[in-house]
């Protein structure tokens, strides 16, 4: 299967920005959203006629080795105290924060995520669900989705079992790439063998969705090489498969000093990886999500994708729908009500919030009806692939082609190039146009309009767009 579209394409859409897991994004958060507005928002979503869900994201910042090309918020140690002393604080947050919500609303999924969330053993992860079931209210078993990020070479047979037996219905591997000299670079070697380890453990224990993490843009990287990580996934026979561009940020991320510019694979090797993978992942029949995720047909992302229930969240593409996101731990990310607010970025400021016996919020933003507009076009354009003009004006009174006069006209841009079609009350995202989600979604961001300044003082702030 051959995408219809040819390189050019690829060069004039390759820019820096956001990948939308919200709208506005996190460089837009402020530290004059406080714990008081978090608690305002709290209590406008308990009062909702049908209260949403809840899903909790839990951040495990420790790591036992430093990868070069990581910009998580992450500890590297290989003190298993420090986790202890860690776990102590989380209970904390997790009473209070519990105490917040009314007691109908029920917990549907839990994610881990860090760092290295396999950093801590079974025992912990055992502890930190009882004292999550003791605090929240959680959904039927068969209803309830328990995930984890694994890295495979801290992690064996026995504990994805172990975890398979205490309730974790969900992995996703971090793969990155298996060509060695890639790894040497990057500070992460691991064979597939580690990564077979953990797979054919979790098909044995019943792990029902097993996804691998793959990076696109890493130091030594070519087509053939990656060519070459990309067949040995899919022999793999992985649920997903989630393909990031790697974001070369040295200014900010300290530990990317250590890989040589010199080292990074050129424009049109990256774009040119990108296109050979979108292909190559449609032949070996998995389903296009959108941006750089992809699925078999019958895993529960290509089913949301169908039905329409499809969400982008801060993990990503989502399928629990509608469901406000409870962040856990140093600088987790809630979603509430019309919210974002994310907790303090380091260990001592959290303990140090907790221990006055405050929510440990260090910054986050209240939307207003401009953002809530504009988040729900861009949801449509990242899940739906066609933005309803009538659903828009239903939902937030508005006249659609009024309201994005300039968008819409900017849009056409696009068309021209085959990546959106126009309707009588709608666009519609082509196949082409889904491999420029990113780049469509930019036109509706209002905190983007002067698109020629995708820095704040001089600084880079996005990865690239493909």
């Amino acid at each position: 299967m051959s995408l219809d579209f040819d390189h050019s394409l690829l060069e004039k859409y390759d820019t820096q920005g956001p990948r939308y897991t919200s709208y506005p994004t996190a460089p837009e958060f402020t530290d004059g959203f406080t714990a008081r507005d978090y608690l305002d928002h709290v209590k406008e979503s308990n009062d909702e006629l049908i209260p949403r869900p809840l899903s909790l994201y839990i951040h495990i910042p420790f790591c036992r080795s430093l990868c070069y090309y990581c910009g998580c918020n992450k500890i590297v140690t290989q003190n298993e105290a420090r986790a202890e002393r860690y776990l102590e604080y989380l209970f904390h947050e997790i009473e209070i924060q519990s105490k917040l919500f009314a007691t109908d609303r029920l917990v549907t999924q839990i994610h881990f995520g860090g760092g290295t969330p396999n950093f801590l053993n079974t025992d912990q992860f055992r502890e930190l669900l009882g004292a999550v079931a003791r605090h929240f209210h959680l959904s039927y078993p068969e209803d309830l989705e328990i995930s984890i990020e694994i890295d495979p070479r801290f992690s064996n047979a026995a504990q994805i079992t172990e975890l398979a037996s205490i309730g974790f219905s969900r992995i996703s591997i971090g793969v990155q790439d298996y060509e060695v000299d890639v790894q040497r670079t990057i500070n992460r070697i691991q064979t597939r063998e580690q990564v077979e380890t953990v797979v054919n453990a979790a098909r044995a224990s019943g792990i029902r969705s097993v996804s691998v993490d793959l990076v696109v843009g890493l130091p030594h990287q070519t087509r053939n090489s990656f060519a070459e990580t990309l067949q040995q996934v899919v022999e793999s026979k992985v649920d997903r498969i989630a393909i990031y561009g790697f974001a070369y940020l040295p200014e900010r991320i300290k530990a990317q000093r250590m890989i040589p510019a010199s080292s990074l694979p050129s424009r049109d090797t990256r774009l040119a990886i990108g296109k050979d993978t979108l292909e190559f992942l449609k032949e070996a029949g998995y389903v296009h999500i959108g941006m750089d995720h992809f699925a078999l047909p019958d895993d529960s992302l290509a089913v949301a994708l169908r039905e329409h229930t499809l969400k982008r969240s801060f993990q990503g593409y989502a399928t629990h729908a509608e469901c406000d996101q409870v962040g856990l731990g140093v600088s987790a990310i809630s979603q509430v009500s019309n919210s974002y607010s994310q907790n303090s970025s380091t260990l001592p400021e959290y303990y140090a919030r907790l221990d006055a016996g405050e929510l440990p919020i260090q910054r986050g933003i209240s939307l207003s009806d401009d953002d809530l507009i504009r988040a729900q076009v861009i949801q449509y354009i990242m899940c739906q692939n066609t933005v309803p003009f009538h659903s828009i004006e239903a939902a937030y009174g508005i006249d659609f082609l009024d309201y994005f006069r300039d968008e819409l006209q900017e849009l056409r841009s696009f068309e021209q190039d085959g990546l959106v079609q126009y309707g009588n009350d709608e666009f519609t995202i082509t196949p082409t146009g889904r491999f420029f989600l990113r780049n469509i979604a930019m036109v509706f961001d209002r905190y983007l309009k002067d698109k020629s300044d995708l820095k704040s003082n001089n600084v880079v702030r996005f990865s690239r767009t493909i």
